[in-house]
């Protein structure tokens, strides 16, 4: 039931990158065989995202990494997102009648930690400076590029955010979104991203930029200002990790979703996947109700970490999980899954980068929806993204929208070591798909004994919050009819990477160096090496 990729999995001894389109990843090895490292690589194939998929990733969203350097031997998280303004008022939403916020309107617009992040992995951990890792996004964004067929419906789809906007038609060809084909200029992003090259973070969030973003934000109603780019930082963090079956099995921090990976693997380690089979019926369900239970938890108590009451070690804990497992039945859909309470103690980009040192970067960079916000600033093709909708608006929740706040996300990079030494950096993009395809795409690997691109062509579900479980069309009509019998509501649906995600791995074997990359059979993804 795999699909029908016709992909081998790319082998390679001296460096390797994997992401969602090929001019990217060509932008990342063109940084390895120049004598950069893997975050040099990492951070010239995100920039480059920024110019071939503006739909998904760019300079106006956030950024989260992992981080393993050879040397040092162990993993480095950072968050790289935004805050929401200071002026920002839950009273004011709420006064106006609305329930929740607007995911196009201004209000939406949260601080853009991208540029930061770019900044601080590249003087922390990189070898070349921001000038050599913007250099091909900028002659992408200003010579053009031949636009994909996958990237062109997206463009399509999110082209009516872009009409909306007073600026919108800088991310499209003559009014219009491109076609396959076409060649696509990028002219105002490409006179910004030259300013960040030549001025760094700082041409970013204390320069004309930060002026020219604010006051746009401003001028639409929004909250946004100077001093909140001002006072921007981005983070290094202790990125949190479970064991799965030997495995350690790394993520960033709240506010990322990462936990949500965790507690699933957590709450499936207690089932004989192998012995219940691979896409089986049995081993759908258990990872299907794991990931059940783990949303429910995430949803409830995941927020900016300085405003959590749940310790994230308690979240992530064996002793948690045991408790969560006991509520599934082998045989019976959860009708609703519960929160519970630990003891007290939909558009994104990803690229995985590995050298012929063993550094490795594990990155996902993202506007959020199509386009963000929809909302560009004009006169610099910035997309500015709309996570600030994640915020509630319900002043009792943990999630509420606070002034300087981090809203809960759904970005999250992965990493896995294995006895002290990198064994996989690895992604799956897709919003609330993220840490389910993370779950989906480790399970293959380790349970299964799959090789990164059979991981990833492997059928995929996709828990539809509020809806039912999506499942492609390649399972089996058993399968399905199998678990619908269970109680869950299912949905068969085409394979795509809309739907069920867009990941991709890389692999290393400590003993020979030999790079082992898969990249997403749904979507442009390509991995290379040499």
């Amino acid at each position: 039931m795999n699909f029908n990729s016709r992909r081998s999995n790319v082998r390679a001894k001296n460096g390797m990158v994997s992401t969602t389109q090929p001019l990217a990843a060509m932008a990342g090895m063109k940084m390895l065989l120049e004598g950069g490292n893997s975050i040099d690589a990492a951070v010239a194939a995100a920039a480059a995202l920024n110019v071939t998929e503006p739909h998904s990733t760019g300079v106006g969203g956030d950024l989260f990494a992992l981080v393993w350097m050879s040397d040092e031997k162990r993993v480095r998280a950072l968050n790289a997102s935004g805050r929401s303004p200071l002026s920002a008022s839950l009273d004011q939403l709420v006064r106006d009648g609305l329930t929740h916020i607007p995911d196009t309107s201004p209000y939406a617009v949260t601080v853009p930690g991208a540029v930061s992040g770019w900044g601080a992995l590249l003087d922390h951990y990189g070898s070349m400076g921001l000038a050599d890792a913007l250099g091909p996004a900028i002659r992408y964004a200003g010579e053009g590029y031949p636009v994909s067929e996958v990237i062109s419906d997206h463009w399509s789809a999110g082209a009516p955010r872009l009409s909306a906007g007073p600026a919108g038609a800088e991310l499209l060809l003559d009014r219009r979104p491109p076609s396959p084909g076409d060649l696509m200029r990028l002219p105002t992003l490409a006179t910004t991203l030259n300013e960040i090259a030549e001025g760094g973070s700082e041409a970013f969030y204390k320069g004309q930029i930060a002026r020219k973003i604010s006051g746009f934000v401003q001028s639409m109603g929004g909250w946004l200002s100077e001093n909140d780019f001002c006072i921007h930082e981005p983070e290094w963090v202790e990125p949190i990790s479970t064991s799965y079956r030997g495995y350690d099995c790394w993520q960033c921090p709240p506010p990322s979703q990462g936990a949500n990976a965790l507690m699933a693997l957590n709450i499936a380690e207690g089932f004989d996947l192998q012995a219940t089979g691979f896409q089986s019926s049995d081993t759908l369900h258990h990872l299907i109700e794991s990931m059940r239970l783990a949303f429910a938890d995430a949803l409830y108590h995941i927020t900016d970490p300085d405003k959590m009451i749940t310790e994230v070690e308690s979240l992530v804990s064996k002793e948690y999980a045991a408790s969560r497992r006991k509520l599934i039945s082998p045989d019976r859909a959860l009708d609703i899954a519960p929160h519970g309470q630990p003891p007290a103690h939909h558009n994104t980009v990803y690229v995985s980068a590995v050298d012929g040192q063993g550094n490795a970067c594990s990155l996902i960079n993202s506007v959020f929806m199509p386009f963000g916000s929809g909302l560009v600033v004009p006169d610099t093709g910035i997309a500015l993204q709309n996570r600030g909708a994640s915020f509630s608006l319900n002043p009792s929740h943990i999630n509420r929208l606070e002034p300087g706040k981090l809203p809960y996300h759904t970005l999250i990079p992965g990493m896995v070591t294995r006895y002290g030494e990198l064994w996989a950096s690895y992604g799956v993009m897709g919003a609330m798909q993220q840490a389910q395809g993370h779950l989906q795409v480790l399970t293959n690997m380790i349970d299964f004994d799959l090789e990164p691109q059979q991981a990833l062509d492997a059928p995929r579900f996709s828990i539809r919050l509020g809806e039912g479980v999506a499942i492609e069309n390649r399972a089996s009509a058993e399968v399905i009819n199998d678990l619908a019998a269970r109680g869950h509501r299912m949905l068969a649906m085409p394979p795509h990477g809309g739907l069920f995600g867009s990941g991709q791995i890389i692999t290393r074997d400590p003993d020979t160096g030999t790079l082992t990359g898969g990249s997403e059979p749904r979507a442009d993804g390509y991995a290379v090496g040499w």
